[in-house]
């Protein structure tokens, strides 16, 4: 007797079967490839705070300035897709409300152009395509992707070299959890400068290859766990110059114990980190862990009804009517 087989059964093992694979698929091949450094990047964050500024036109350092560090990022999608890296080009500028607002970037107080290049997956730095400066360390305008609770290789681009940055906690901003990590750097000098003699102490000389230093009052950037989205950041540089050989600060140039993200910015950032995390939280989390359990479920419903399968109406029943004559 020939027994039909319900669609419905058949559906349901299917969609079982195809949610076991799905999960796996989704944990160890669609996430890997989601959490990627972005190459069509482009975004602006803020930092402000006060300090004392050397004032050129007073030839004298000023104290209790309003500071604004702009901090631009591009992403090169015609050079990242060549190469297969994440090739974003930087550009950093610092300003007083002298500077402000600036028609061209290469007026303010501190311009800094840069390229950086990473690897999309690790987030190390990648030597190649005209990178500027040549840098090294785990982080720099973002981390990895899965922080960790533990120490971090931060690049400072000031200093020229990579800082220690140790882990402390979370701590939320706009509401919104991240891990944080802080470190300081130590006087260091960086290079030279030819300025005149008297403004480092050598009178009697008219201009001087002036040694300039640099030092970081406490660093403070918080992080995005899934994403490594930087979702708050404040520094507190310290530039000075000192006569050649000279153990002491003759100048400061520049000197703020905080210029932090601005509000607009944490908040910009912070959205940016619950999109991204979510999104990654989805394929890698709730997509395969839902997969998995209601794979066997559905198959499991879907096989029970197959082996429950009813009769075909057309073919089974009682016999054929007699013929009374």
């Amino acid at each position: 007797m020939r027994r039909r087989v319900p669609p419905f059964s058949l559906a349901l093992l299917g969609l079982g079967t195809f949610l076991l694979v799905l999960a796996p698929l989704l944990a160890w091949y669609v996430t890997p490839r989601a959490a990627v450094n972005p190459i069509n990047i482009d975004t602006t964050a803020v930092y402000t705070g006060t300090g004392s500024v050397f004032d050129t036109d007073k030839v004298r350092t000023v104290p209790g300035q309003r500071i604004t560090v702009t901090q631009r990022v591009r992403g090169d999608v015609a050079d990242s897709e060549r190469s297969g890296n994440a090739i974003w080009d930087v550009t950093t500028t610092v300003d007083t409300d002298k500077s402000l607002p600036a028609a061209d970037p290469h007026d303010a107080l501190e311009f800094m152009p840069g390229r950086w290049v990473t690897n999309r997956t690790t987030n190390k730095p990648v030597h190649c395509c005209r990178e500027k400066p040549y840098y090294e360390g785990d982080a720099y305008l973002k981390f990895p992707f899965d922080v960790g609770k533990h120490a971090y290789q931060w690049w400072d681009n000031s200093l020229g070299s990579a800082v220690t940055l140790s882990y402390g906690g979370t701590r939320k901003i706009q509401g919104y959890a991240g891990y944080r990590f802080t470190g300081t750097v130590a006087p260091a000098r960086i290079g030279t400068r030819l300025v005149p003699g008297a403004l480092v102490g050598r009178p009697g000389s008219s201009q001087v290859l002036a040694e300039e230093w640099y030092a970081n009052h406490g660093i403070e950037l918080v992080v995005d766990q899934r994403t490594g989205r930087v979702i708050y950041a404040q520094v507190g540089p310290r530039r000075t110059l000192r006569a050649p050989g000279a153990k002491t600060d003759a100048v400061v140039l520049l000197d703020s114990r905080k210029i932090a993200f601005t509000t607009a910015t944490q908040k910009d950032q912070v959205e940016l980190a619950r999109q991204q995390s979510g999104r990654l939280r989805l394929l890698g989390r709730t997509l395969p862990i839902s997969a998995v359990v209601g794979g066997p479920i559905l198959a499991a419903a879907g096989a029970v009804l197959l082996l429950r399968r009813r009769p075909d109406p057309e073919t089974s029943g009682s016999s054929r009517p007699g013929i009374t004559m």
